[in-house]
């Protein structure tokens, strides 16, 4: 079975029509954000046979990175987007204004963000959030809820003064699928009602659900996709990059196999946004050559709470050309802990494959992460002004210590 008749198979399971898919194959012209989608046949374009790519780059900032340095951190990174993480919702749709991410974003701090960026030029969306499988399926269930859920994020919106909302749905049920698509079609509805220049973009996963979402999505309008292109090695497998060029497991499923799974289901390159790691992930393993078997889970490793470990001469990474990625040795007891993650030469033949395809750009997940390292805000810079050098993997040209 081919990758296509795989996403089409499972579009079918979830009982989400032709029409449907038929409107996302139809949503493949070249859109400027912020321009007004229709999912309609008349509205729609042919695509071109090789599109144009784009460079823009969206940056999340999480609430845990919002700290006293982040607002010139920033200042020193070429985004066009910066989506401030994050809000979610009670159970009754209300917005959670006692939680953590949106005290952050409402706070002095958060609007010198927003102002800051603003005075840059960069746009800012105002990031909302649905995790787990049991709050989503309650909450696509309840039309009440999500309608209260809009009318707090259009209100919370005005008075920010963002310039739009990312949806970022996580372990949603495949058949809530559907009414995943149709609260993104009525949240911009919504938005632009308040403000016809407002966006609203998704993020959404790098497997077949992930697929699923981003045509219901982008059938439903949704100004940019964010093809959330990590986690395809996590702390419970075995080691191995967050965002594989290739595997050495032998398993498909890489940044390439994401975007064609994108693809094929007819997510428009032109309005999708491939995001990328700037976190890795460690194992404890008994060896410390590459592809060693973990000898436990892994956690997350964040390069800037690193900077001690980068900058010993003793632990020089090796880079992999298979997978496109750094790997650091570091001994711990008896034994090692394996550190994969992404350098700007690891990130550099990932930002290819955005070029490549004539997608709108590319984003990361998350900035702040990459703090004291501006070999990664030259990159940045570099892709942003279309400078970048396209190249295949190799070694790191320059090294990744501070």
């Amino acid at each position: 079975m081919t990758r296509r008749s795989v996403v089409v198979a499972v579009f079918g399971s979830l009982a989400v029509t032709s029409a449907l898919i038929f409107a996302s194959w139809r949503l493949t012209t070249a859109v400027p954000l912020g321009a007004a989608v229709s999912s309609s046949e008349d509205a729609a374009a042919t695509a071109l046979p090789i599109p144009i790519p784009g460079h823009e780059v969206f940056g999340y900032v999480p609430y845990w990175e919002m700290d006293d340095g982040i607002a010139g951190h920033l200042a020193e990174t070429d985004l066009t987007t910066l989506g401030l993480f994050s809000v979610t919702h009670k159970k009754s749709g209300a917005l959670a204004s006692s939680e953590r991410g949106y005290r952050r974003i409402t706070d002095e701090l958060g609007r010198r963000l927003i102002r800051e960026a603003h005075q840059r030029g960069v746009r800012v969306e105002l990031v909302y959030t649905s995790f787990g499988s049991k709050k989503n399926a309650a909450f696509f269930a309840d039309m009440a809820a999500q309608d209260r859920t809009i009318g707090d994020l259009v209100e919370l919106r005005d008075d920010l003064g963002v310039d739009g909302i990312n949806v970022d749905i996580e372990l949603l049920d495949l058949p809530d699928v559907p009414a995943y698509g149709d609260f993104v079609g009525r949240l911009r509805a919504a938005i632009r009602d308040s403000d016809d220049q407002a966006t609203v973009s998704v993020a959404t996963g790098a497997g077949v659900r992930g697929t699923a979402m981003a045509v219901a999505a982008s059938a439903a309008g949704a100004d940019r996709i964010f093809l959330m292109g990590y986690d395809y090695h996590t702390a419970g497998t075995e080691p191995g990059a967050s965002a594989p060029l290739g595997r050495r497991d032998g398993s498909e499923k890489d940044l390439i196999w994401s975007l064609d799974l994108y693809r094929d289901a007819g997510v428009p390159a032109e309005r999708t946004i491939l995001g990328l790691p700037l976190y890795g992930m460690s194992w404890p393993t008994a060896e410390s050559v590459i592809g060693a078997g973990a000898t436990g889970r892994g956690d997350v490793w964040v390069p800037r709470r690193n900077l001690e470990v980068l900058g010993d001469p003793d632990n020089a990474p090796v880079f992999d050309p298979i997978e496109s990625v750094e790997v650091l040795a570091v001994r711990a007891g008896s034994g090692w802990r394996a550190v994969y993650f992404d350098s700007p030469a690891s990130l550099t033949p990932k930002l290819s494959l955005a070029d490549s395809r004539g997608l709108a750009g590319a984003g990361f997940w998350a900035v702040g992460y990459e703090r004291g390292l501006p070999a990664y805000t030259t990159l940045i810079r570099k892709f942003r002004a279309g400078d970048f050098e396209a190249s295949p993997a190799g070694p790191p040209a320059s090294p990744v210590a501070p």
